[in-house]
């Protein structure tokens, strides 16, 4: 077998197990065989064959390969997955990766059915180098491009943490320049070095905890988070709910016309641009100064017309 048709069963095994927990061997087998012909486009030597022998192979195969363990409840008479929140969070990105590679992979006769977006590349070639940086502690020099500068500077950083926003990657740390944290677009940086200058690692640093309160990619710069409530038309609110603004936000009412939820956020401009995306789709209840800004920057907008 091919090494694209181990990993299209692979995948099969995982997805089963994320949609049906405490799944028995019998019912893996069954999801197997059923997903055959998927299985066949990606290796037409296939042979249907799926045994407690593979499955057991399959499973170290999984842990070496992928870092997700599968293991059996003898309460519950299945196997599951058993990583942690953030692990499966890291599993649920990977079955994303796997399903769209799969997916592509089969697609290549069947271009006149898809459409992708056509995009400059996003810088994720750096993130291997970015992120060996951050674990031995050593500082990173590149040149940067803005969007709002001609010039390209030379930038020297402590990396404390990568973060990922709208299909865009970032580095975040300490700027030896000036000392001040700073975060820096992966897909505008050119001519990555990885220096062996060790820093110190700042001991109380979290990348969960400094973006906790952010929308986007601006961290707290001295600010504190305030309250937000947002009032949102019945059809956009399907859309809030399903694709959150952010994972902390709190649905305080919902009827047939609104929902109304709550946010405790830091304001800045990333987060003023989304609120201005939705247009009379949503209302600011609170803070007033808020609203205030959104109102003038609709009035600015309106008057361009």
């Amino acid at each position: 077998m091919s090494k694209r048709g181990y990993i299209s069963r692979y995948l099969l095994i995982l997805k089963k197990l994320k949609a049906n927990p405490n799944s028995s061997f019998e019912e893996l087998k069954k999801y197997i065989e059923n997903n055959f012909e998927y299985m066949q486009m990606q290796d037409e030597t296939l042979q249907v064959a799926f045994g407690l022998r593979t499955f057991q192979r399959d499973v170290r195969e999984i842990r070496n390969n992928f870092g997700i363990d599968i293991e059996y409840s003898r309460e519950n008479k299945g196997y599951f997955i058993s990583n942690s929140e953030s692990e499966n969070m890291n599993f649920q990105r990977r079955m994303d990766a796997f399903d769209m590679f799969n997916s592509l992979n089969l697609a290549q006769d069947l271009n006149q059915y898809i459409h992708l977006e056509r995009r400059r590349p996003q810088g994720t070639e750096h993130i291997y180098g970015i992120l060996h940086a951050i674990k031995n502690k050593v500082q990173v020099a590149f040149s940067y491009q803005k969007f709002w500068e001609a010039e390209t500077t030379q930038r020297i950083l402590e990396p404390y943490g990568l973060k990922e926003f709208r299909q865009r990657w970032y580095v975040m740390g300490k700027e030896k320049k000036n000392g001040e944290v700073r975060t820096f677009g992966l897909d505008r940086i050119t001519n990555l070095d990885v220096t062996n200058r060790k820093f110190e690692f700042p001991a109380n640093f979290n990348i969960e905890e400094y973006f906790k309160y952010s929308f986007g990619i601006i961290g707290p710069n001295g600010k504190k988070p305030e309250e937000i409530i947002l009032s949102f038309d019945a059809v956009q609110g399907k859309y809030i709910k399903t694709l959150p603004l952010h994972v902390d936000q709190e649905i305080l009412f919902e009827n047939k016309d609104e929902l109304r939820l709550k946010l405790l956020l830091f304001i800045t401009d990333d987060l003023i641009m989304e609120l201005l995306s939705f247009g009379e789709n949503m209302m600011v209840i609170k803070p007033k100064s808020l609203a205030k800004l959104m109102k003038d920057e609709h009035k600015k907008a309106y008057q361009q017309y």
